[in-house]
């Protein structure tokens, strides 16, 4: 009965609530609020006094934003704020708090929570994170249970579990099973297998009761993950407070759209958005939002979570188990010196907070007053839209209304950073995101077809930021001729910089290319010093050949490589710019016409000898270029000639080492056979023949050595006649 009326109470409270909905009202009627309990109303006000609102946030491009928070007090108060534990480590290591009145923040507490390793380490069971079956069982050796196993019922003290291989009674293989065996008050054993159709439950209160705990722990680490810190502000009267803090947030990201106009000479309109996401514990509800281009050095650091150091585990000496002693008597007396330790801490110290508020660790961006409330503008727009609903809202009616338009955003320096600063307070809802805008100004733009040899022809805007503000890197789209255009992405610009942006391709231009590469001759030859340094240049064209198949004339900007090392010859009409990887031309070409562009770079290749190496081979190469002159021909004659004296020198010096060698071996062999010969009959006369030649030879080495050290001292001085040579060899010949 209890389920029937269940069902039947929700189903007429259906038909209240949807004959509610349908029945008309009297227009001079005003709708019933519903009744709220006056304790839920106090338990909400006093949640709300407590809050410590956000009132300004500042987002950077590196993952952290800066916030304030601030509240007016009346005596001693408690105030709170709600974080995730990642953002709690971002707040411990950059909170500040102060009191801008006559108290002072006493105190600053969160709920801490230890790690869920450290938890389970309280409870009397051994249990992980994660339990198998087997793990839960072995757990519980020695606790009374009771065991239901089909049919059979039986009670006992758990007494062992194991895994055991158990060959399958149908199919032929083996499966891994848990038993376990269990002692019953008689004191018999019984075994189980634990399986689908076995129960175990445990038959001891406090033992349940510690399961219990664990599970309830487990639970709680999915838990939702909030970590309330509170202030408490001390002291007398009215005052405001101050807190601010670095926390984790998502990336903002710019995206823009780009109006062409349809009158010939008006400036196209930039309009910058940028998509915000709210993903903290607390609601943005009318804060200040600035928008930083810039990531200052951040870091994460786990230091919301209790440490616990790991001590070392010294085990118990083997002489704990002590036999009684008797002490030896004492044979001097003394006084017993006493040591006294003092131990001593610090506290860290809080960051004070300077004049107009801190951001990210120090920087202080400027505050400026609101320029109005662009919300307004939204407004605007809707009442135009709906202003005609069967008429089509042109390119130029969107045009003039958004020209009308104040500014969003205010942008400035800051520092090494740029700032969006918005003009209008911004609500956006936790776990919310919004697109805000940041930017409308007017840029100079040109419409060209872009085209390098790695991309098929684009049609692009070539603009100049003539916006006074940086224009954060993001996407962007083309609205031209009342409909979308194309779209694409840039890198950040910065006041007055040129960009190319390609939104689209462009079918009616076809470009081709013919590279001609040419090595010419040296062209300036220089010696000094024993160096000899040539110089040529190593020349690339290319003919690029653009069709136009369009009626209209197209303004086509041909990217041709911009390599290291190569410079424009000055036939090579100047670019109209040049970036890290090409040299930009324009090249106008008329409907259904064609055109040429022929670029033509100049590589220098610089090649140095040392003139000690110099060889018939470079000479003649000089000479086949016709690079050589009567001067250096004459020089290279000399040094030549006398590399040749020097080597043929060189060649007598081993000739006559060579025979020295040989004659040195030839008397180790002749000593040899004169030590054989010892008690031999032979022995007087071969010694005799043997003596002879040891002495003709001795001779012929006497002689080897002194023309040895003549040549080598011929070979020296011809040697320094050559470094005098080309020392003296100075030329400068430019071709």
């Amino acid at each position: 009965m209890r389920h029937s009326s269940a069902v039947v109470l929700v189903f007429a409270s259906f038909v209240i609530e949807a004959v509610a909905q349908t029945t008309p009202q009297n227009k001079a009627s005003k709708p019933q609020a519903p009744a709220i309990p006056a304790t839920a109303l106090t338990e909400s006000a006093a949640e709300s006094s407590d809050r410590l609102p956000v009132k300004r946030v500042v987002l950077y491009k590196n993952g952290v934003g800066y916030f304030e928070h601030t509240a007016r007090v009346r005596g001693t108060q408690d105030l709170s704020i709600d974080f995730t534990t990642s953002q709690l480590n971002d707040v411990l290591k950059s909170l500040t708090a102060v009191d801008l009145g006559d108290g002072r923040i006493s105190s600053v507490r969160y709920n801490s929570i230890a790690p869920l390793d450290e938890r389970l380490k309280s409870l009397r069971l051994p249990f992980g994170e994660q339990v198998t079956q087997a793990e839960y069982l072995s757990a519980l050796r020695g606790a009374r249970v009771e065991v239901h196993s089909g049919a059979v019922t039986a009670a006992g003290r758990l007494l062992s579990v194991e895994t055991i291989h158990k060959q399958h009674p149908k199919d032929d293989y083996e499966e891994d099973v848990t038993a376990f065996s269990i002692v019953t008050d008689t004191g018999e054993m019984r075994n189980y297998e634990l399986g689908s159709g076995t129960s175990v439950r445990i038959a001891e209160r406090e033992l349940t009761d510690e399961v219990g705990r664990y599970l309830n722990l487990i639970a709680s680490s999915r838990a939702r993950d909030v970590r309330r810190m509170s202030f408490t502000a001390a002291g007398a009267g009215e005052r405001d407070i101050f807190v601010s803090y670095v926390s984790e947030v998502p990336i903002w990201k710019s995206t823009y759209r780009i109006i062409i106009p349809e009158k010939q000479g008006e400036k196209p309109l930039l309009q910058g958005w940028a998509i915000v996401d709210n993903t903290i514990g607390e609601d943005w509800k009318d804060v200040q939002l600035s928008l930083v281009a810039g990531a200052p050095q951040s870091f994460i650091q786990n230091i919301s979570q209790p440490f616990y150091a790991r001590r070392p585990v010294v085990p118990l000496p083997q002489s704990v188990m002590l036999t009684p002693q008797s002490q030896e008597a004492t044979l001097e007396g003394g006084e017993q010196d006493q040591v006294v330790a003092k131990l001593g801490g610090e506290t860290g110290a809080g960051m004070a907070r300077a004049s107009g508020g801190g951001v990210g660790g120090g920087v202080f961006p400027k505050n400026t007053p609101n320029a109005g409330i662009s919300a307004r503008s939204l407004t605007q727009m809707a009442q135009v839209q709906s202003a005609a609903p069967a008429a089509q809202v042109t390119n130029g009616q969107l045009f003039g209304w958004l020209e009308s338009q104040s500014p969003e955003a205010e942008g400035q320096s800051l520092g090494d950073f740029f700032e969006y600063k918005i003009n209008q307070k911004v609500t956006i809802n936790k776990n919310q995101s919004a697109l805000v805008p940041i930017l409308q100004a007017h840029i100079e733009a040109e419409k060209v077809t872009l085209w390098n040899e790695h991309s098929i022809p684009l049609r692009a805007l070539w603009i100049k930021n003539t916006s006074g503000q940086v224009l954060d890197s993001g996407s962007f789209n083309i609205l031209e001729a009342d409909s979308f255009a194309g779209e694409g992405i840039f890198e950040t610009i910065h006041p007055d910089e040129r960009r190319l942006l390609s939104y689209a391709g462009d079918a009616a231009v076809h470009v081709k290319q013919n590279s001609n590469w040419s090595d010419e001759p040296y062209r300036r030859i220089r010696i000094a010093k024993g160096t000899m340094m040539l110089i040529k240049e190593e020349r690339k064209s290319i003919r690029y050949t653009i069709r136009n198949a369009d009626t209209e004339a197209r303004q086509v900007i041909v990217e041709s490589p911009a390599e290291g090392g190569w410079t424009l010859s000055p036939d090579t009409p100047k670019p109209e710019e040049t970036s890290e990887s090409f040299h930009r031309f324009r090249v106008p070409v008329d409907g259904g016409k064609t055109a040429e562009l022929t670029v033509e770079s100049v590589h220098p290749q610089q090649t140095v000898y040392q003139l000690t190496n110099l060889d018939n081979h470079e000479v003649e190469l000089l000479i086949q270029q016709k690079r050589m002159t009567p001067t250096m021909q004459e020089a290279f004659d000399r040094i030549l000639k006398q590399k040749v004296k020097i080597e043929e020198l060189s060649n007598q010096i081993s000739q006559r080492k060579q025979e020295s060698d040989e004659i040195t071996a030839d008397q180790n062999r002749i000593r040899e056979n004169m030590k054989a010969l010892k008690g031999t009959s032979e022995e007087k006369t071969l010694l005799q023949r043997y003596v002879g030649q040891l002495d003709s030879q001795e001779s012929r080495l006497a002689l080897l050595r002194k023309e040895s050290s003549d040549l080598t001292a011929q070979q020296t001085q011809a040697k320094v006649e050559l470094d005098r040579m080309i020392m003296e060899v100075n030329v400068d010949e430019s071709f």
